[in-house]
């Protein structure tokens, strides 16, 4: 996700806006990989219990949206002059790169009567470009009002799980990693996307593994989230839009150095000279 183009909008205070996949979702490159250290959720300490799922979402949500109100994200819509047309919802979903597209397909399947179904035939168009053509003036509008829908705040959750949350903690519990770890990795997939190019999740973590083993592997599990939080510094400075890698400088860095590899509470941090708390 990218923090150009900030506005001040009512729906949210300070914006920040999300990296868009190019595809729906990929694969696990490497997914029959074994594991001889997974840590499962299961035990609700991981990722994926509940309380800790929560926690990601404000975590994510202070650097997305300048916000640990998460859920106030669900009627964002802006075009930030990204490239990527407009992004919106809770995990920046975006016309000009299919997710977005895809996200409509599936709530217009099960609700084909919603404020958002007419646009289809437009977002097709646009698809993979940053054109707003068939979508202005309305698109934006019948976005925020489909938003108060309790459905489509659902339809949006169930997109980010499947794209974003469960594969990256799925593939940090097969490396061997703990909650932060699985948190480092649902945010580089938030961000980069699930591609397997050498700015996507999977090609930041394949750079990652040739310069450190995973604890799966053997390794030591803050050396390894070490080089990759370097490698994915790099990669965000490189771009435009990603330049502020405050996310990581003094918050998932922080966490890190102090020793807090199961993400306990209380924590405190900063993103972009902004302080929060969870306590």
């Amino acid at each position: 996700m990218k923090r150009a183009g900030l506005l001040l909008l009512a729906v949210l205070p300070l914006v920040a806006t999300a990296a868009c996949l190019s595809v729906p979702a990929l694969s696990d490159p490497d997914d029959a990989a074994p594991s001889r250290d997974r840590r499962s959720s299961a035990d609700g300490t991981g990722l994926g219990s509940p309380a800790k799922k929560e926690l990601a979402q404000k975590i994510v949500a202070s650097a997305e949206n300048s916000t640990l109100d998460w859920r106030s994200a669900y009627a964002y819509i802006e075009d930030i002059d990204d490239g990527q047309g407009y992004t919106a919802g809770i995990i920046g979903f975006c016309t000009g790169t299919h997710d977005l597209l895809v996200l409509v397909e599936g709530y217009t399947e099960d609700h084909p009567d919603n404020g958002l179904a007419r646009y289809l035939p437009a977002l097709r168009e646009v698809d993979g470009t940053d054109s707003h053509e068939g979508l202005d003036p309305g698109f934006t509008t019948a976005w925020r009002e489909e938003a108060s829908v309790a459905a489509f705040r659902e339809a949006q959750d169930a997109v980010r799980d499947r794209v974003y949350f469960d594969p990256a903690v799925r593939r940090a519990e097969l490396d061997g990693l703990g909650t932060l770890g699985q948190f480092i990795y649902y945010d580089a997939m938030v961000m980069h996307g699930p591609g397997t190019g050498a700015k996507g999740f999977y090609g930041l973590r394949k750079r990652a593994m040739a310069e450190a083993d995973t604890p799966a592997e053997g390794g030591s599990e803050k050396a390894y989230l070490d080089i990759f939080l370097d490698i994915r510094r790099s990669t965000m400075k490189s771009q435009n839009a990603h330049r502020d890698t405050t996310r990581i400088d003094t918050a998932q860095r922080q966490f890190l150095n102090d020793g807090n590899l199961d993400l306990d509470t209380p924590l405190e941090w900063k993103v972009y000279g902004e302080t929060y708390q969870v306590r």
